[in-house]
């Protein structure tokens, strides 16, 4: 027989007898089938026993907030955020150096902000995504602001100023000028950026013969010492393009560590000397992160890297996918200073022969040869003194410029400028001797090219030769009939190798022109090669001439006696 059941809906094991006990809330009883229950205690809520601002990471009526959201929070109160002028997101410390932290990366804001992350949250660490949704929240605030420069090393502020990053944690820099000399400040006037490939620079001093120490750690003259002097001065310039400097010599002149030495005055850097990048972005990378890069041991050139030396000498632009888009881009811009070392100039291509100062280094007796130990220890020591006295010829240069003015451009004309300004402050010769070892570098590159070398021999027997790029490419014959790599191998390339070649052979006397056409019906483009007669010598004496006004003539552009 069926019994009847009580009523079900048993709470902790009693069974729901009476209807009083339906529906009981939060302790209150509905014991009225019509009755609502309006009792606000009777919300499940967990009650805030305290305001949301005395505790860490709750918001409004004390609801958590996300990790990302108290990350921002933590990194708004600490930072400002810019855009650069190459479109790139920073952090800059409200109470700190003046200083540019990339907001991704190793050494960069994301990493900082974990640590204070789980310095302030205790027992509790921001995740991955978190950490990647408030980069993506900075990087938008960052964007909201107009760009504004940041320098990498060297950079110069609204004044005209030179300022020189020291690399140091606390962020002190000098600053340079004509009018006040130089001078270490606590904190930098304009915005740098820093990067892995950056050293520390010891604080300059002044000690009257820091130059004397330099040149008696390096195997030189005292008339390449002079130019390397005048090159170091202008390595803190950054407005102007610095040609390539170039140490030349065989094994044993110490080419490389006069090379590390360098770089190591004016960018310090844990690898001041680097291989030959394997390609365009490899070299984009080590550029985009030092101001002065030396590429040690070059014995070949490929075309792509002399253009991309090139445009770094003058300044370069390099555009490139962003990371992780399908269509954004990226943009790499610098304009960079330059050292090589090399055993044969020759093989440098024509068009960055003529951006380059070549130093010539003797062979080092075995009595005079020093352990690099030995070596690394002094300069260690003389460096301060060194920098002070680097500093103190660079603001008599920058007092100089204004009034400098030059007879005749060379190609590296501002450059050329900052040797006059050098020559004047010093007595020096480091203009002519800089013009008459350039024209020697145009002609040892030319001699090193077996195609220009064949049309110099052309035109030097012809005296001037008209024809069609192919009808050249069919009367010039290699050596022994064999055809070398960089020989053009058709028309086109054959007159773009001669227009290429144009700088140089001009320097020994030979003007192209490839602005004329056929006569027939083909129109074709015609060049024409003349060799041009060598100036008189008794009309080319020395002229007073003034490259500054109302100054002694300094630096005419005559060759130095002992060049002769």
């Amino acid at each position: 027989m069926n019994t009847p059941t009580k009523p079900l809906n048993a709470v902790n094991g009693s069974v729901n007898t009476s209807p009083a006990a339906l529906n009981a809330v939060g302790g209150t009883v509905n014991d009225r089938p019509d009755h609502v229950n309006t009792n606000p205690t009777a919300v499940n809520k967990r009650q805030s026993t305290g305001s949301p601002t005395d505790r860490p990471g709750e918001g409004e009526g004390g609801k958590k907030q996300s990790a990302a959201v108290r990350l921002v929070a933590l990194a708004r109160e600490r930072y400002t955020f810019i855009t650069s002028t190459d479109g790139r997101p920073y952090a800059v410390a409200i109470d700190g150096p003046n200083l540019a932290l990339p907001l991704r990366g190793r050494t960069g804001l994301r990493q900082r902000l974990a640590r204070l992350y789980a310095d302030t949250f205790e027992g509790d660490v921001a995740s991955q995504s978190a950490l990647a949704d408030a980069m993506t929240v900075l990087e938008g605030i960052a964007d909201s602001e107009d760009p504004v420069p940041v320098h990498l090393r060297v950079g110069n502020d609204d004044s005209g100023r030179i300022v020189v990053d020291l690399g140091t944690a606390d962020g002190r820099a000098v600053t340079v000028s004509g009018a006040d000399g130089w001078h270490v400040v606590e904190r930098s006037p304009v915005l740098f950026r820093r990067s892995g490939a950056m050293a520390p620079m010891p604080t300059p001093v002044l000690d009257g013969d820091g130059l004397a120490k330099l040149h008696g750690l390096l195997n030189m003259d005292e008339t390449t010492f002079r130019q390397l002097v005048a090159w170091l001065v202008a390595a803190w310039i950054p407005t102007i393009p610095h040609p390539v400097l170039t140490f030349k010599g065989e094994q044993g002149t110490g080419k490389s560590k006069t090379a590390q030495m360098v770089v190591n005055l004016i960018d310090p850097s844990p690898a001041s000397k680097r291989s030959q990048p394997r390609d365009i972005k490899a070299w984009s990378a080590q550029a985009f992160n030092s101001w002065a890069l030396c590429l040690d041991n070059i014995s070949t050139i490929p075309p792509w890297l002399s253009d991309t030396l090139c445009k770094a000498v003058t300044g370069d632009g390099i555009v490139d996918r962003a990371l992780y888009t399908d269509d954004d881009v990226v943009v790499l811009s610098f304009r960079r200073v330059l050292a090589m070392t090399t055993i044969d100039a020759g093989a440098l291509a024509g068009d960055l022969a003529e951006r380059l100062l070549m130093l010539d280094l003797q062979l080092i007796e075995e009595d005079r040869r020093r352990t690099e130990e030995e070596l690394d220890g002094r300069f260690e020591e003389v460096r301060p003194a060194v920098l002070g006295a680097l500093f103190d010829l660079l603001a008599c240069v920058l007092a100089t410029l204004p009034t400098v003015r030059l007879d005749s451009m060379p190609r590296m004309a501002d450059f050329a400028r900052v040797l006059a300004a050098v020559d004047q402050a010093k007595e020096w010769q480091t203009l002519d001797t800089y013009l008459t070892a350039s024209a020697n570098v145009a002609g040892d590159a030319l001699e090193g090219d077996l195609f220009g070398s064949a049309v110099a021999a052309l035109v030097e027997e012809a005296r001037t030769w008209t024809g069609t790029a192919a009808q050249l490419l069919e009367q010039l014959q290699p050596p022994g009939g064999v055809r070398p790599p960089n020989w053009p191998k058709d028309a086109t390339r054959a007159g773009g190798k001669v227009k290429r070649l144009a700088p140089l052979l001009r320097s020994v006397g030979i003007t192209v022109d490839d602005t004329q056409r056929s006569r027939d019906r083909h129109r074709h483009k015609l060049l024409i090669l003349t060799r041009t007669d060598p100036p008189d010598e008794s009309a080319s004496a020395p002229q007073e001439q003034t490259l500054w006004p109302d100054v002694a003539p300094i630096g005419q552009g005559h060759i130095p006696p002992d060049l002769h």
